[in-house]
């Protein structure tokens, strides 16, 4: 007799997560594999995820790498056809240009749209079909609080997120009929590599008393959100927007 936390489990399920190498991708591929998920990880190179796919198989989870470049549609393509069936994809790679707007040259401008925005729709299109055989899928695409919550600096990189956030709800109108849910997951204050130099300055300090948690969250505290969009728990959760942010988008600060 299946369980209800049994709803939760991934076994016989391939996940994809994109830029997996470290930070959030690293902790949800974590989740995922001991979910029950075989995982693929991403990153540029198979070489740099050797580690992580070695210490996955250690633990005794299945692990396989694909490695490409976002901006490269030829390499994207050539390696999802070498992937196979892929039931979950979790699209996390994301780049960020922190300038004011009148700095950002139109090409980098459309350059980061292209990487963190663009490239999710062509990798939507890969795995797409195959969800569609099936009758079965999960795509998730990691955008931000800041997607709805502005600061100044970072214009090309909110206006991606804000897309990512749409893109996941065309996608759930699109393919709500076809066993696919379509969602997106919205990280707040994440302390991971990237974000340690801006943790540990007065704008971090700001942004944990700005939080009602009063803190920033540690990267494997998006893990549950990540397996609860890509379990059999969520099939009627589609077309929604996950925050995990402690509390920031939901308060006002005076």
């Amino acid at each position: 007799m299946s369980t209800f936390p049994d709803q939760f489990r991934l076994n016989g399920r391939t996940a994809l997560v994109t830029g997996s190498g470290r930070g959030l991708g690293w902790e949800m591929a974590q989740g995922l594999a001991q979910a029950g998920a075989r995982v693929l990880l991403h990153g540029r190179s198979a070489e740099r995820l050797a580690p992580r796919i070695a210490e996955l198989r250690s633990a005794g989870f299945a692990a396989d790498a694909i490695a490409f470049d976002m901006a490269d549609r030829k390499s994207m393509a050539d390696a999802m056809a070498k992937a196979g069936p892929v039931d979950v994809l979790i699209h996390n790679v994301g780049e960020r240009d922190r300038r004011p707007f009148a700095e950002i040259e139109p090409e980098a401008f459309a350059r980061l749209i292209d990487v963190d925005l663009s490239a999710a729709h062509a990798l939507v299109t890969h795995v797409v079909p195959g969800m569609i055989e099936r009758g079965w899928g999960r795509l998730i695409l990691v955008t931000s609080i800041a997607g709805d919550l502005a600061v100044p600096g970072s214009a090309s990189y909110i206006a991606a997120k804000g897309g990512l956030a749409a893109l996941a709800r065309a996608l759930a109108a699109e393919l709500g009929d076809k066993g696919i849910t379509s969602n997106a997951l919205s990280p707040g204050f994440f302390a991971t590599e990237t974000n340690e130099k801006l943790a540990a300055s007065p704008q971090g300090q700001r942004q944990r008393e700005r939080c009602p948690a009063k803190r920033w969250a540690e990267p494997k505290e998006i893990a549950g959100a990540a397996i609860f969009l890509a379990s059999p728990a969520a099939s009627y959760v589609n077309g929604h927007t996950l925050i995990v942010d402690g509390g920031v988008s939901a308060t006002y600060l005076a």
